[in-house]
């Protein structure tokens, strides 16, 4: 049986290349693969919370009954809600069903849009929904709250 032998000149050889680091010429593609394990490795530390909630974009409230409402959704389990730059959202925490024990994605290659566009850089990891949310009602009774300091007339809604 004869094995067929490449150099690692003949690898690289079908790559476009774009840079070169220590005298060796880098592709494209071992760059995004580079980029790809930086990521990973960057969510392996945070626990993956992107991947452990949704968040849906709602109308902001604006009358006694539009709180009512949110406040009827906050009664569920898992469910929050806030207040930030962009407008009012649901805060749902559900994990993927993709994520495994390991904390990987099992589809990663075919992940949804959603998923390939959202940025270390806007990673929850270094700034909490919480924290970066004007308003965050964490609870059914933290929404109620506010919601009797926002309306007089609250208690006399039903």
């Amino acid at each position: 049986m004869v094995v067929a032998r490449h150099t690692h000149r003949q690898w690289l050889k079908p790559f476009a290349f774009s840079r070169s680091v220590g005298g060796r010429k880098i592709s494209r593609r071992m760059k995004k693969k580079a980029a790809i394990h930086s990521e990973l490795a960057r969510c392996r530390d945070c626990n993956q919370l992107c991947c452990r909630y949704i968040t849906v974009k709602i109308p902001a409230p604006r009358t006694i009954c539009d709180f009512d409402g949110l406040l009827w959704q906050l009664a569920h389990e898992n469910v929050k809600a806030f207040k930030d730059s962009t407008g009012w959202h649901l805060l749902i925490y559900n994990s993927c069903m993709h994520l495994e024990d390991s904390g990987e994605c099992a589809i990663y290659e075919g992940r949804p849009i959603t998923c390939r566009e959202h940025s270390i850089n806007s990673c929850e990891y270094d700034n909490s929904i919480e924290a970066s949310s004007m308003n965050f009602f964490g609870s059914y009774e933290a929404l109620d709250t506010y919601c009797r300091k926002k309306f007089k007339t609250w208690d006399r809604r039903f």
